[in-house]
């Protein structure tokens, strides 16, 4: 059987996101790449058996704002924090038209195939939403942190923090 996930989001999820009225947006430095403290929250979905698989759009790389090694650079650190399984990444901007970039599925999708039906896609924007349901995961959950932008589906769980999501997971285990 394949094993099921809790696919994350990058910023805003496991690291600070840049937030200007109200808008969020990714760092471009590694000295604005801060990783939050939510290894003890990673730590209780992987002991619960979950897949820790991090989904990140960087359309930055695509709009020459920051190197592709740079990302690579704060994975690394991301990676060396936290208890992650994969780092998937989409480098396009919106006009390349790809099935990885959120909202599209692709990245949720991209072997190895995990178990989408009892997977969860946390995220803290809209894309994060809709990918995540696009995709079949059996639960979509929203950090929500009242940013200025349209929602257009609602999540299937709101949260204010990795916890808060970590808790309802963990109580509300989806099954195939």
């Amino acid at each position: 059987m394949k094993p099921a996930a809790v696919f994350l989001d990058r910023d805003g999820v496991l690291n600070r996101a840049l937030v200007v009225n109200r808008r969020p947006g990714a760092p471009l430095t590694l000295e604005e790449f801060e990783v939050l403290p939510v290894r003890p929250e990673l730590e209780r979905l992987r002991a619960a058996g979950y897949a820790l698989v991090v989904v990140t759009n960087q359309p930055d790389v695509a709009r020459g704002r920051v190197t592709r090694e740079t990302i690579e650079a704060m994975h690394a650190d991301l990676a060396a924090a936290l208890p992650l399984d994969e780092i998937r990444v989409c480098y396009h901007d919106q006009a390349d038209g790809c099935t990885c970039r959120k909202p599209a599925p692709g990245m949720l999708l991209t072997p190895p195939i995990y178990d989408v039906a009892r997977s969860v896609m946390v995220g803290d924007r809209w894309r994060d939403v809709e990918a995540g349901k696009r995709a079949g995961c059996c639960a979509t959950i929203l950090l929500d942190y009242a940013y200025d932008e349209p929602l257009p589906r609602e999540p299937d769980v709101r949260v204010a923090s990795l916890a808060e999501a970590v808790d309802w997971i963990l109580s509300n285990l989806c099954r195939a």
